[in-house]
């Protein structure tokens, strides 16, 4: 179950920055905090498979990077999600090059994958709110159909399934992948 943790006050960003860290983790919209679901097989392999994919295809370019539960706090809100994407060049660095631990801009990638207790509008939400400060691409992955969701700048919302080929990253244009190729990372038959 999604916990919605409601504050006796409105808490502002800085606020929720503060608190401790909850595992899983907490995020922020709005003045409201809400804890995701603890992941399951599905969700976890899903989550862990499609990282480690696209970061064998873009690590060693120099392309962009894959995170898994990476929080990224933009425009008012503070989001942790499943996988964030981060072209190479908008990686946030420290002062001697090494990676920041504070992002404060939204992934050039989003990617979600619902989970049976979490609420889908709160998920779409959190998507098309980064697609409109910045993200160039979202996804939503369901399990339970083996479909999903693509969310793009200026575009409704569009569901892929089985052998449609998904859109990716631009910097990734030469890497193709299906939706049955992303639910085929279930099969452990």
């Amino acid at each position: 179950m999604t916990l919605s943790i409601q504050p006796t006050t409105e808490l502002n960003i800085e606020e929720f920055l503060k608190l401790p860290i909850t595992k899983p983790a907490s995020e922020y919209f709005y003045g409201q905090i809400y804890q995701k679901p603890m992941p399951q097989g599905k969700h976890s392999t899903l989550q862990i498979e499609l990282a480690s994919a696209i970061n064998q295809v873009a690590k060693p370019q120099k392309l962009a990077y894959a995170f898994t539960e990476l929080r990224c706090t933009f425009n008012g809100l503070s989001v942790v999600p499943d996988i964030a994407v981060f072209e190479w060049q908008r990686i946030p660095l420290d002062a001697k090059g090494s990676i920041a631990n504070k992002f404060e801009i939204p992934p050039d990638w989003i990617i979600e994958i619902l989970s049976p207790e979490q609420s889908p509008n709160r998920v779409i939400r959190k998507i098309t709110f980064s697609i409109q400060n910045g993200a160039k691409l979202g996804w939503l992955l369901d399990s339970a159909d083996e479909s999903i969701m693509i969310f793009e700048p200026n575009k409704l919302p569009e569901l892929k399934e089985k052998q449609d080929i998904l859109p990716v990253l631009s910097v990734l244009e030469n890497w193709q992948l299906t939706v049955a190729d992303v639910f085929s990372w279930l099969n452990f038959a």
